[in-house]
């Protein structure tokens, strides 16, 4: 799933909203809202990507013991789909807004191309190698969430919050590894839908790494010299993620 079919879930979505909100109809569970505090179970799916900084020209030490001047291009490619798993807990503060607790799993992966435009073929194009990075993500959001007065079945809002991820996989000889620990700053938007029987709701939002998730001396740890020359090419790197989810309450 890529981010124009998430646009169009999105835009989709707000259409239906619009043309449901025409004229008023029996709410179904009308005080569900008035609880002050509420659980439920969340699944969706996600894109993965990474911002990385080149450091550009670099000297290296050939096997020989000479040095040598590389310049190694490194990105992540596209955009990678995932899938998130979780919990909700939510404190209701007021009428319109709460706080809100979702730990959560997200399985996914970052895809990785390093060009070696100091290393060239016969035909003159530059050396390529590439990097699957597996991602297993705890995430611990908190969150505000501030919601519209309801109207019929459904209650649109926003929210904003920070989010603490603990990183669980990431192979000791790749040629990049990210820490172990990593801070999100996440925004979106969503919409209660009230069911007969459950409350449903769709959620997007956007999670961006406040802080540098390359772990730096995983250069050093490698077992093979020539892939160090790959892990240094950059310097810094702001993983970021879009998050379609489906609230169950």
């Amino acid at each position: 799933m890529g981010i124009k079919h998430i646009a169009t879930l999105a835009a989709a979505l707000a259409l239906a909203l619009a043309a449901a909100a025409q004229e008023r109809i029996a709410q179904n569970k009308p005080y569900i809202d008035l609880r002050p505090l509420h659980f439920g179970i969340l699944v969706g799916v996600h894109l993965q990507d990474i911002e990385l900084q080149n450091v550009g020209p670099q000297t290296v030490a050939a096997p020989d013991g000479t040095q040598q001047e590389q310049t190694i291009l490194c990105d992540a490619d596209n955009w990678n789909p995932g899938f998130s798993v979780g919990v909700l807990a939510e404190l209701r503060l007021n009428a319109n807004l709460s706080l809100r607790f979702t730990p959560t799993m997200h399985f996914g992966a970052k895809h990785l191309r390093f060009i070696n435009l100091s290393q060239t073929d016969d035909n003159g194009r530059p050396h390529r190698e590439t990097q699957d990075m597996k991602n297993t993500y705890i995430s611990l959001p908190v969150d505000l969430k501030f919601s519209a007065p309801r109207f019929n079945n459904y209650r649109p809002y926003v929210m904003a919050g920070v989010n603490p991820m603990i990183n669980l996989s990431g192979g000791d000889q790749d040629y990049v590894r990210l820490k172990r620990y990593d801070t999100f700053i996440e925004v979106g938007l969503g919409c209660d839908l009230y069911l007969k029987y459950f409350k449903l709701i769709p959620e997007l939002k956007f999670c961006y790494s406040l802080s540098d998730a390359l772990d730096k001396g995983h250069a050093d740890r490698l077992q093979d010299p020539n892939m160090r020359a790959y892990a240094k090419s950059v310097s810094a790197g702001h993983s970021k993620m879009f998050v379609l989810t489906f609230y169950f309450e």
